[in-house]
């Protein structure tokens, strides 16, 4: 078993988190890194074992428009405060994925810079998708170019280019050699040309044969890039959606028909509440009794649980007019931060996640199915793991039958012993809006 079949994960974007300039003036480097770092002990308490970080490379402003890749951006840091938080990572025995962005890059990278000098004497000059000499860009530039959702900051780079694409690859020979790194989340994985993701996956096994790649999927069919030959894992946002929906709408249907769409792959996907482009679940949530019922989905479903920084305590936030998405990305000190019981209670789940296989690697089923309750097993052939929930202002009683011949049953959050009834079924009894998890075997 490989260390990401277990993992949860801690998702930083460092940018955000260290209160950085808005814009990269190029200036002095800001050694902010240590703050960083200084998560990493409460990580491993949280129950956190990898962190993905990022963006940290070189950028103008928000991290996703590049301007190098070998040097960490200064507003965070040196590449020396990288490699120590990596260490420091290690040292407490959390893996450290960073987002990369391959899609596009900033107008200040060294290759488009060139174009933007010599235009047709660039030898780079078909690194970029749709250059054309004969219109001018936008931005005032002798030539036009494509770019990334008309975001005219972000031109494509070409992957018809062979060298273009042998840099990106020895890019991450680089970031493993120097920060010796565990993995990559591909930014706009899903517009990503999918041979040069094989031929990463390919080349990233040679180097670190438990290199983990991750990819940014909002549309399309997971299958695509989940594979032996591309991604091991891109993001849910099906399942994603489908979780806060479900609890606002009262709707469990929902939830359980777009699990079952990607069943097949569901133990490999990235399964996350909130992200830095969407907003915060306690902020989406019509009812705020469902937060902890949430977390425990997050924790028990087939999937890569994955906590998005501050949401451990309950942070909102909301994108400002609509596009703004800056109140999603507070600066965060964690000396100043105060554990609560949405902090306990996740910690608490991640301990129950940690020391049950069967939330690993176990096979899910469905229980019982109702709008407003829902109960399923992660199991393996000896012992189950079952999730009960109640998304209702009422109590729910039910039985469930369950999914082995059981003798023993306790509920893993109170640890009371449950009784099994002659017919090897239990009694489940939730007060409103709430859940629990049982261990049978």
């Amino acid at each position: 078993m490989a260390w990401y079949d277990s993992a949860i994960f801690y998702h930083m974007y460092p940018l955000g988190m260290v209160g950085a300039e808005k814009e990269n003036d190029g200036g002095k480097v800001r050694h902010r890194f240590n703050q960083l770092t200084a998560f990493i002990p409460y990580l491993k308490v949280l129950g956190c074992d990898a962190v993905y970080i990022g963006p940290v490379f070189e950028s103008a402003s928000h991290g996703y428009d590049t301007t190098d890749y070998k040097n960490i951006d200064r507003r965070l840091g040196s590449n020396e405060d990288f490699r120590k938080f990596v260490d420091t990572s290690h040292n407490y025995g959390i893996h450290v994925i960073v987002d990369t962005v391959f899609n596009h890059t900033g107008r200040d990278f060294f290759a488009f810079k060139d174009i933007r000098e010599k235009l047709w004497d660039s030898p780079y000059k078909d690194w970029y998708k749709g250059i054309n000499f004969e219109r001018h860009s936008p931005r005032g530039d002798s030539f036009s170019y494509s770019a990334w959702r008309g975001a005219w900051e972000l031109p494509e780079l070409n992957f018809n280019n062979e060298q273009m694409r042998k840099y990106l690859i020895d890019i991450v020979r680089y970031w493993v050699d120097t920060f010796d790194i565990d993995g990559l989340r591909l930014d706009c994985a899903d517009v990503l040309d999918i041979n040069f993701q094989k031929s990463l996956r390919y080349f990233t096994t040679q180097m670190k044969p438990e290199f983990w790649l991750m990819g940014e999927v909002i549309h399309g069919e997971y299958p695509r890039w989940v594979n032996a030959e591309t991604l091991h894992s891109v993001t849910n946002y099906e399942l994603h959606k489908s979780i806060y929906s479900g609890f606002n709408s009262h709707n469990f249907f929902e939830i359980a028909h777009n699990l079952n769409r990607n069943l097949a792959i569901s133990r490999d996907l990235y399964l996350f509440l909130e992200n830095h482009d969407v907003d915060r679940i306690a902020s989406k949530l019509e009812n705020k009794d469902n937060l902890r019922s949430c977390y425990l989905t997050l924790f028990t479903l087939p999937g890569k649980p994955s906590i998005y920084y501050g949401g451990e305590f309950g942070l909102e936030g909301k994108k400002r007019d609509g596009w703004d998405d800056r109140p999603l990305r507070p600066s965060i000190n964690i000396d100043e931060m105060k554990p609560n019981k949405l902090t306990s209670f996740i910690a608490k789940l991640a301990e129950i996640h940690g020391k049950n296989s069967e939330l690993h690697m176990g096979q899910y089923k469905e229980l019982y199915l109702q709008c407003k309750q829902w109960a399923y097993a992660r199991m393996d052939t000896n012992s189950a793991v079952i999730t009960a929930l109640n998304n209702d202002e009422s109590p729910a009683v039910f039985y469930i039958t369950l999914p082995i011949k059981a003798n023993i049953a306790f509920d893993l959050i109170s640890e009371e012993e449950i009784i099994i009834e002659q017919d090897n079924r239990i009694l489940i009894t939730l007060p409103p809006n709430s859940g629990k998890i049982i261990k049978v075997k």
